[in-house]
């Protein structure tokens, strides 16, 4: 009976492409809730409102000098070069406060004591509460504005959570790399095992390092690059499942950073498979032939 030949570079690989896909596809999980948190946030930023109450029976020409005078200020959101603020006029105010509370004040104070008001929304990057109060301060200087009002210490708490949430996803993220790290390193130990004789007798005719290596470093980059296809892949048929469910999702999606995390998932299964395959390999080139046994 004919002995199978074996060859370089050539072991059972099965256990190592799951191990690398499955590590690749949450690490590239975390990398897309990351993405995801960052444009939800930046979405709640963005809508996050002042209320400018003006002062009572303004003209025409002062309610547009006043509009003007906001929508110039540096932290206004302006999208196309249109300052994103609303004008509620008083009536429109205790309409919206009757639904609310489904009690009708006009009837019992006999007039609307509400003001005219603006809603603004703000730049992102004033999502501060040092910087809210300094744009308070701003926005009351303006003459035609009696009182500008926001939900005070809600930016604080809503900064605190965002800042934990991705400090416990970063940490998840670097303890799950480490592990990857050392489950692939002692996976492809194992799997070189049945091929330390076949290394030996490669150097005793006098093979190099390197020629010994190549072969190995070869598959093991490509079973990284086929991992991170196949992680890829999965990421995506799990994205476009939960946006068919939840289409509100699509609105968050941000596609210039899921290519390059995408694209940063197969380098990294790349780069995993070639430094676990050359620390395997190297063991096993410095290993005496006691050792081997």
């Amino acid at each position: 009976m004919a002995r199978t030949k074996k060859k370089v570079g050539a072991y059972p690989s099965g256990m190592i492409l799951f191990s690398l896909t499955l590590a690749l596809f949450l690490i590239g999980f975390c990398g897309l809730l990351a993405i995801q948190s960052k444009r939800v946030v930046t979405y709640i930023r963005e809508n996050y409102e002042m209320r400018a109450f003006l002062d009572k029976d303004l003209s025409d020409a002062k309610l547009t000098k006043l509009s003007k005078a906001i929508a110039e200020k540096p932290y206004v959101l302006k999208t196309n070069s249109s300052a994103q603020m609303t004008f509620v006029p008083k009536d429109v105010a205790a309409k919206e406060f009757i639904a609310e509370t489904k009690e009708d004040f006009t009837k019992f104070l006999g007039e609307n004591p509400l003001r005219d008001s603006y809603r603004i929304k703000l730049n992102e990057e004033y999502f501060e509460e040092a910087k809210l109060q300094q744009a308070k301060k701003d926005l009351e200087e303006i003459d035609g504005i009696f009182e500008v009002v926001y939900q005070e210490n809600l930016v604080d708490n809503i900064n605190r959570n965002i800042t934990k949430i991705y400090a416990v996803m970063s940490a998840f993220a670097l303890i799950l790399l480490l592990i990857i790290v050392v489950l692939m390193n002692n996976t492809i130990r194992l799997a070189l095992h049945s091929q330390r004789m076949l290394i030996r007798s490669m150097q005793l005719v006098g093979a190099t390092n390197g020629f010994i290596t190549r072969p190995f470093l070869g598959r093991g980059m490509w079973q990284g690059l086929l991992a991170g296809g196949i992680a890829v892949v999965l990421l995506l048929a799990g994205l476009q499942l939960a946006i068919h469910n939840l289409p509100e999702l699509a609105m968050f999606q941000d596609t210039e950073k899921l290519i390059f995390l995408m694209i940063g998932i197969v380098a990294l299964g790349i780069l995993i498979g070639f430094l676990s395959t050359f620390q395997a390999v190297n063991r096993y080139l410095g290993l005496t032939l006691d050792e081997l046994y």
